[in-house]
This record gives C-alpha cells, structure tokens and sequence, in this order.
C-alpha cells in the first residue's frame, strides 16, 4: 500500500525569525547546486520533524519583484513536494534550520530548478550526519 504523504509546506515550517536567520548564516554550512545555494545548520539531535526553511531570491539578480516572487514560489512548491525526502529519511536527519537561496542571474525552469533541489536534499542528507554526531558530543 503507498505511502500517505503531507505535501503541505505549514507557516511552522517558515523560517521568519531574525535571531535565528543570522544564527544559520552566522553559523550554517553551506554548499551550491546551481542555481541554488543550500545553507544549513544542524539539529540537536536527529529528527523526522521537518527543518524550519528559508526561500530567497536577491534583488541583486532580479530587480523586478514580479521575477522574485515568481522563482520564490518555484523554490517553495519544488521544496514542498521533495521534503518527504528529509521528513522520511530511515533514521531521521539532522537539519534543524535550512536556507535555499537562488544565485542563478537567470530565470531557470521548474524541472531543473526540481532536479536541482532534490540532489541538494539528498547531499543534505550525508552531509547533516557527521556534524550532528559532532554537536551531541560536546
């Protein structure tokens, strides 16, 4: 029998917290699939609980706001279908806090931009796993 899945992307799972946005970017990890940049930093302990997340997109790039808020939500609806990746990893993940930011100066299409995130998670999911042992050890 499938698997019911949650493809709902909640205000709790929002990172809007300015303590914690400088927290992650002050702490985080990064890596970059482009066009996206992943930025993260480590739960507590390992958890099936979603991350927090973060979508952004700079004004730099894109000056219109309408080209912004587009590629916002291709970042948020390509999360929000793929973040079972994380939610059902077999024994949890470790990402407490994580940021996608699009570097791209170019609108991409959905699929890459998709495929793109998915490889992100993925990464995400090798690399969360050493430094949540490191962080339960101090």
């Amino acid at each position: 029998m499938p698997v019911e899945r949650s493809y709902s992307f909640p205000k709790e799972e929002h990172l809007c917290r300015k303590k914690l946005i400088e927290e992650l970017f002050g702490r985080g990890s990064s890596f970059g699939l482009y066009p996206l940049r992943l930025v993260w930093l480590p739960a507590e302990v390992r958890t099936a609980a979603p991350p927090q997340v973060l979508v952004s997109v700079s004004k730099r790039s894109f000056k219109r706001a309408v080209d912004r808020n587009y590629l916002k939500r291709l970042l948020r609806e390509a999360y929000r279908l793929n973040r079972y990746r994380l939610t059902e990893a077999e024994s949890g993940h470790a990402v407490g806090l994580l940021a996608i930011i699009y570097t791209g100066k170019e609108k991409k299409p959905f699929t890459l931009v998709e495929k793109k995130l998915i490889s992100g998670l993925e990464r995400l999911l090798t690399d969360a796993t050493p430094q949540a042992g490191e962080v339960s050890a101090l």
